[in-house]
């Protein structure tokens, strides 16, 4: 399958990237079928040959997620921009992201138990609070009980 991608080119600390066409088997800095253009991020600079790479996407070539977003940001084809995160760090930042989550819902779900085991604790003893004061009388319902007298019994 053909790909246009970039390869990168220039001295260590200052790239620049060429735009080729080539087969997506070969080494990124392998030979190439066509240079299609160049990129120079640190000025960037773009130069690109529009109608040859109209010609190669109409022949079935597919541009790499970076070649493809360039090729939208110089509107040379239309749609959305592709994610190009580094694929090695997605996996991890996913795996971060699903351990926060889980341990914000631990959180939450020992939050939630501790409120819940305090409401009942106050409402146990609400319920101690009120039986306490049903079987009290109250000061204007006591009423002296009686005393029997002892009589003594004749034998």
């Amino acid at each position: 399958m053909l790909k246009i991608r970039l390869q990168r080119v220039g001295r260590k600390h200052d790239p620049s990237y060429r735009l080729v066409v080539t087969d997506s088997r070969k080494a990124p800095q392998g030979a190439y079928l066509e240079m299609l253009g160049s990129y120079n991020p640190r000025t960037d600079n773009k130069t690109l040959n529009n109608e040859r790479i109209s010609y190669w996407l109409s022949n079935g070539a597919q541009a790499s997620d970076t070649a493809y977003n360039l090729l939208i940001s110089e509107k040379l084809i239309e749609g959305k921009k592709r994610d190009v995160s580094s694929k090695k760090n997605v996996g991890k930042k996913e795996a971060e992201a699903e351990a926060k989550a889980k341990a914000e819902a631990e959180a939450l779900a020992k939050a939630d138990a501790t409120a819940k085991a305090e409401a009942d604790a106050l409402a146990k003893a609400a319920d101690e609070a009120k039986a306490e004061t049903k079987d009290e009388p109250s000061a204007e319902k006591k009423e002296e009980t009686p005393v029997e007298e002892s009589t003594p019994k004749a034998d």
